[in-house]
C-alpha cells in the first residue's frame, strides 16, 4: 500500500470511528440507533462495528470517485455512497493490509456479513441506511453547507473525541 492510500483509508476509518459519537450529541439518537438495532436481531457492539466501518468504506468510495482533497469532501457525497453503492462495490480498492488491526477485524467482519447472503447480508443493506441518516445529521448541522468530512474532524476534535 502506497502512503497515500494508507493515509485516505486512515482519515476514511478515523471518520467512521467519529460518526456515531458526533451523533450521539442529539439527544436520544443513542437510545433510538440502540432499540433499531436491537429490533432488527443485531448485537449493538457488532452493530455499531459494522456502522463505523459502513461509514469508513463509504468515504474511501466517495474519496476515490472525488477530485477534492478528503477534508473538502462533502458529507452528503459520503452519505449518497452509503445509499447508493452496492455492498461490494463499497469493499473494491481497499487495501490489501491494514496499519491498524482493529481496521482489519471491521472489514473482515463487513465481508463474512456480506457474503453471508443471509440475514448478515439484510443487516448491512439496513445499516447502510443508518449510516446515510447518520452522515445527513451531521451535514445538516452546518451552518455554511455543505459540510465537509474537514468539519466532522473539527467537530470531533472540538468534543476532545479520539484522534
Amino acid at each position: 500500500m502506497n502512503l497515500d492510500s494508507d493515509m485516505l483509508w486512515r482519515r476514511c476509518a478515523h471518520l467512521g470511528r467519529v460518526l456515531l459519537p458526533l451523533v450521539d450529541q442529539d439527544p436520544g439518537r443513542q437510545a433510538d440507533r440502540h432499540e433499531n438495532l436491537r429490533t432488527g436481531g443485531i448485537d449493538r457492539a457488532v452493530g455499531e462495528q459494522l456502522i463505523e466501518i459502513l461509514a469508513a468504506l463509504a468515504a474511501h468510495a466517495a474519496a476515490i470517485d472525488a477530485s477534492v482533497k478528503f477534508d473538502a469532501l462533502s458529507l452528503k457525497e459520503v452519505a449518497k455512497a452509503a445509499a447508493d453503492k452496492r455492498i461490494f462495490e463499497l469493499l473494491a480498492g481497499l487495501p490489501d493490509t491494514f496499519t491498524d488491526v482493529r481496521d482489519e477485524q471491521a472489514v473482515s467482519l463487513f465481508r463474512l456479513a456480506a457474503y453471508d447472503g443471509r440475514q448478515a447480508s439484510r443487516w448491512l443493506s439496513w445499516l447502510s441506511m443508518e449510516v446515510r441518516h447518520a452522515l445527513i445529521v451531521l451535514a445538516e448541522r452546518s451552518a455554511t453547507p455543505p459540510a465537509t468530512c474537514g468539519d466532522a474532524f473539527r467537530w470531533a476534535a472540538a468534543a476532545n473525541l479520539p484522534q
